[in-house]
C-alpha cells in the first residue's frame, strides 16, 4: 500500500491533511477516489491506515483508520558520513543507504575531495537530497525520514565522533582490521549490556573518503579520535559502493536483515 510522509502538524485525532507534491501524486499519478485507503506517516513515531474522505486541488483529506505498527525501522542510528562526491553520487549514497536503513547522512569536505564546494548552491542540493531520502522511505515503508545534514569540514567531522558508540573509517590498511572483524565483538558487547541495550539508542557512524581516497594524515586523526580503521574486502570498492556494503553488512550482523530482527 502506498505511503506518504506528512508533517505532524497535518494529523489531528481523527484525520489526516496531506498536501503539495503527495497530494498531486495521489490524485494524479495513483488515481485514487474517495474510500481508496493510504498509509500516513509523521516521520517520527506514527504510522496510520487513512481513508481518503475528500480529493480537492492540492489537497487530500483523509480520515484516520487505524494506528500500525511500525515494523520498518532498524534498532540501531546509522550515520552515513560521506565525503562529497563527483556528479549525482551522493544522490545513489543516499536512496541507496536508506532504503538499506540508515538514519542520518553527513556530507564532509576532506583533503582529497574533488567537489568544489559552493555554499550558495548549497540549500536546493539538500533540498533534492531530503527529497530523494523521503521517496526512497516511503518506498521501502520506512516509519521515518533520514536526515541529511548540510555538509561539514573535516574537523567539525572529527568532533562528532564522541556521539557515537562505534566509528567504522573505511579504510584499507596492511594488517588491518576487517569489518566483521570489528562489528561482532561491538554486538557481542551490546548483547551482554542489556541495560544499554534497553535503555539507549546505539549510534553508530560509516566514514567514508572520496574517490581519491583518504591521506594518512586523515586517518592519523581520525583513529585518535577513537575511529577504527575498517577494510571492506580484498576488491577494490568505489566511493559510493562503500557505503552501502559496509551498512548492508552492519545491518546483518545486528540482526537487522532478519524477517524478526534477531
Amino acid at each position: 500500500m502506498q505511503r506518504y510522509f506528512v508533517p505532524a502538524d497535518q494529523f489531528d485525532e481523527q484525520e489526516v491533511r496531506i498536501t503539495g507534491e503527495d497530494a498531486r501524486h495521489i490524485s494524479r499519478v495513483m488515481r485514487s477516489r474517495v474510500g481508496d485507503q493510504v498509509i500516513a506517516c509523521n516521520g517520527q513515531s506514527l504510522d496510520v491506515l487513512v481513508e481518503i474522505t475528500e480529493l480537492a486541488e492540492g489537497v487530500v483529506t483523509a480520515s484516520i483508520v487505524e494506528t500500525l505498527e511500525q515494523h520498518g525501522e532498524p534498532n540501531l542510528f546509522v550515520t552515513i558520513a560521506q565525503s562529497l562526491p563527483k556528479a549525482d553520487k551522493m544522490e545513489s549514497v543516499i536512496q541507496k543507504c536508506t532504503e538499506i536503513g540508515a538514519s542520518s547522512f553527513l556530507p564532509f569536505l576532506s583533503e582529497r575531495t574533488v567537489v568544489q564546494y559552493d555554499e550558495r548552491k548549497e540549500v536546493k542540493r539538500i533540498q533534492r537530497w531530503s527529497k530523494i531520502a523521503k521517496e526512497a522511505a516511503e518506498q521501502s515503508h520506512r516509519s521515518r525520514v533520514p536526515l541529511v545534514e548540510s555538509p561539514v569540514s573535516w574537523k567539525q567531522l572529527l568532533k562528532q565522533f564522541a556521539d557515537y558508540d562505534l566509528i567504522c573509517f573505511c579504510y584499507e590498511k596492511e594488517n588491518g582490521h576487517q569489518l566483521r572483524d570489528v562489528v561482532q565483538p561491538f554486538v557481542q558487547s551490546l548483547t551482554a549490556d542489556h541495560h544499554h541495550a534497553s535503555n539507549q539508542v546505539t549510534r553508530v557512524m560509516i566514514v567514508v573518503g572520496p574517490e581519491g581516497g583518504f591521506s594518512e594524515q586523515e586517518v592519523a586523526a581520525a583513529e585518535a579520535n577513537g575511529a577504527v580503521a575498517t577494510g571492506l574486502g580484498r576488491r577494490i570498492l568505489r566511493t559510493e559502493t562503500a557505503a552501502m556494503t559496509a551498512l548492508a553488512c552492519i545491518m546483518y550482523e545486528t540482526g537487522e536483515m532478519s524477517a524478526n530482527n534477531v
